[in-house]
Order: structure tokens, then sequence, then C-alpha cells
């Protein structure tokens, strides 16, 4: 009998994991990098990790490579978070990986340009503590961005503004 449970326990996790990839599947990039970010992970999270996979990289890995570039770096309210999960993106489609490869550095420069400008154009900067009017490096900032409720927001819209402009590039 106790087998017979564990067996429908493992089937009924099997049947929740498959229905999560599927779903994953389904969901559109920008949709589910908004709601990763909802969950609790980083803007950088959020987007870098839904195209990592694609690109070589796994979910997992890549949250973590992400982890320290949330609130504009480590909270320091610096480039904001959502950009240079951007950045991460497009540095694994196109950096520079063999010594002498110059052309692949400069081209990924170019493309990294032009994915801030197109933000710039949106969103009215790259930089956290400018597009969210306080300093996430303080208390005192951490708690006018909470009761302001930016982080439900403006950091949502940055989210998905990265992911649907990084869609547009090659």
């Amino acid at each position: 009998m106790s087998l017979d449970v564990g067996f429908e326990q493992i089937n009924r996790l099997r049947i929740l994991r498959n229905f999560a990839l599927i779903r994953r599947c389904v969901v559109n990039k920008a949709e589910q990098a908004v709601e990763d970010f909802n969950r609790g992970f980083n803007c950088a999270q959020a987007v870098f990790s839904v195209f990592a996979p694609e690109l070589g990289m796994d979910r997992e890995k890549a949250l973590k490579v992400a982890a320290a570039f949330g609130g504009g770096m480590a909270r320091q309210g610096l480039t904001c978070g959502a950009v240079t999960g951007a950045l991460m993106v497009l540095g694994l489609r196109h950096g520079m990986e063999m010594e002498g490869k110059s052309e692949a550095k400069e081209a990924t420069y170019s493309r990294s340009r032009h994915f801030m400008q197109l933000f710039r154009e949106r969103r009215g900067s790259v930089s956290c503590s400018e597009m969210l009017g306080c300093d996430l490096s303080t208390p005192e900032g951490m708690k006018e961005a909470v009761e302001k409720g930016l982080f439900t927001t403006v950091c949502p819209r940055a989210v998905r503004d990265a992911v649907e402009i990084l869609e547009t590039l090659d």
C-alpha cells in the first residue's frame, strides 16, 4: 500500500513539473519574465533567464549569474537590472568567445548601445534610480519604493520592455 502511495506522489510531481514546462512554452517571454519578477526574482534574473536556455545556458545557471544585478546592480541604483539582463542576453548571442575575434566584440557593443537607445526611448533612462526616483541603496529609498508601489508598477514594465526589445533584435 505505501509503495502505491509513493508512486502516486511521484507521478503527481511529474505531472506538475510537465505542466510547468508546457506553461513556459505557451506563455510568451515577456509575460514569463514579468511573472518571474513578480514571483521574487530580480529584474536581471527575470530577463536573462527567459532567453538563456535557447542560447545554451540552463535556467538555473542563468538565475545564479544574474542574481547580483537587480536593483541597479546589488541595489545600488545604477544600470537597471532589466538592462543588464538584456546585455547578458546580447553577450550570449553575439559575444566574443575566442581571442582575436574583435569584430564580435565590436558587434556586441554596437547591438548593446542600440538596445540601450531603444530602452531609453521607452523608459526615459537606463538608470534604476532615475526610473524609480529614489535611491535603493538606502533604507529610506527602499521604503519609499515599497510605499509608492514601484516594484509592482515601474519594474515589471521595465522587464517587459527589455524582453520585447530583445525579441525585435537579431
